[in-house]
């Protein structure tokens, strides 16, 4: 019922209005520097200083997903003590449903 009673007002207001509604939604962000698949034998042997070698290339983009969804490709930097992204491409749609998640 509220999502009817959203859906009827943001269908009566103008774009920039639309936003206005959406821009303080908040989203999880996830950041994804590659995949690796372990077995459990594997997995239970892991301690402190082990290396699992994920399936990304070296210097290769790392994905950013909103809510699930990949919306970005960035590389590491570092700020002072932190770690961070920099942007470096924009998800295009047809990127975004070829991808696999």
């Amino acid at each position: 019922m509220a999502a009817e009673t959203l859906l009827s007002t943001l269908s009566s207001i103008s774009e920039d209005q639309k936003l206005k509604h959406l821009e303080n939604i908040e989203v999880k962000l996830t950041v994804e520097a590659g995949s690796s698949n372990i077995t459990v034998r594997d997995l239970l042997k892991l301690n402190i200083g082990s290396v699992i070698e994920l399936d990304t290339l070296a210097g290769e983009h790392l994905k950013v997903r909103a809510n699930g969804t990949l919306i970005l490709k960035a590389e590491v930097v570092s700020i002072s003590e932190m770690l961070g992204i920099r942007v470096t491409d924009i998800v295009g749609a047809d990127d975004r449903a070829s991808d696999r998640g």
